[in-house]
């Protein structure tokens, strides 16, 4: 009997083991691809950041030389140039419109079923589909110029794609409209967890509507601004299939940013060290602002 107890017992010690086993057996192919093919890639970028490779991967080792030639380059600072107009007019135009669009849609107004979809479809589509769509709608031959003409305004001008000093906005006009319904959706959020009692305790107290908004609406939205503004800055530093399916980086070099110009110097000017810098650099800028946006989420939750 002891022995068929004991038995039993190691019988039920292993199952418990292979249970507690099993997930970490299960993950573990997908973990190591991801340790090879994600932080194994990056690594190895960082590595090239720091040789003299060109058109294959090379180990001359040249130190800070790519960094320094980087900076020295006028598309790179073209490319920053644009990345300061483009995330900070994109982040801010989509905030306002998303916040908008959510206060809007949390009046409890009619067709709001059918509204939401409407202004979340934008984000299913790819920024390919998107910029594409948008260079029909903008191309002064085929788009709102020419509809406009023939109808009548034979004054009427729209050529900013066409306009090296205009055309990066057109990437914001895009981006603005494809983001503004994903922004809306994380407010719409916010606002369906804010307690109606506080809102009601409020409004007893003869608080208005702005200031219902200014001192606790717009307040206890704090994470849904910050997760916006994270999410939004990465989708701006690293946005390329949007500007090569808009502009493809022109006229000339006018649209381009960081990522079309890594992707330039990598497989299209056989740079690949200053390629892997433009890249490092990118990485640590998104780095930057997710780093403490994690922290804070952390320090929070403990």
């Amino acid at each position: 009997m002891a022995a068929t107890d004991g038995f039993a017992g190691s019988g039920a010690d292993f199952r418990t083991r292979l249970q507690n086993w099993l997930p970490k057996i299960v993950l573990a192919p997908s973990f190591a691809i991801m340790v090879i093919f994600v932080y194994g890639f990056i690594a190895f970028t960082i590595y090239l950041s720091f040789t003299d490779s060109r058109m294959l991967p090379s180990f001359g080792w040249v130190g800070w030389d790519n960094y320094d030639r980087l900076f020295r380059i006028r598309e790179w600072n073209v490319a920053i140039k644009n990345l300061a107009i483009f995330a900070s007019l994109y982040i801010v135009i989509s905030t306002i419109i998303g916040l908008l669009l959510a206060i809007f849609l949390d009046q409890k107004i009619r067709g709001e079923g059918v509204l939401r979809p409407i202004f979340l479809y934008p984000m299913a589509l790819s920024f390919i589909v998107t910029g594409t769509a948008w260079k029909w709608f903008l191309d002064p031959g085929i788009g709102i110029e020419n509809t406009m003409h023939l109808w009548g305004f034979e004054n009427f001008s729209f050529d900013w794609i066409k306009d090296r000093e205009m055309a990066i906005y057109t990437v914001v006009i895009a981006a603005v409209w494809q983001s503004s319904g994903f922004v809306m959706a994380m407010f719409l959020a916010g606002l369906r967890g804010i307690d109606n009692e506080i809102l009601k305790a409020a409004q007893m107290d003869g608080a208005s509507n702005f200031q219902l908004y200014r001192r606790i609406i717009l307040p206890q939205l704090r994470p849904a601004f910050l997760s916006a503004f994270v999410i939004l800055s990465h989708l701006a530093i690293k946005s390329y299939d949007l500007v090569i399916a808009l502009t493809g980086g022109g006229p000339g070099n006018a649209t381009a940013l960081p990522a079309t110009f890594m992707y330039s110097y990598t497989f299209t000017r056989n740079q690949m060290g200053i390629g892997a810098s433009s890249a490092v650099i990118m990485l640590m800028t998104i780095a930057a602002i997710m780093i403490p946006y994690l922290y804070a989420e952390l320090k929070e939750k403990k």
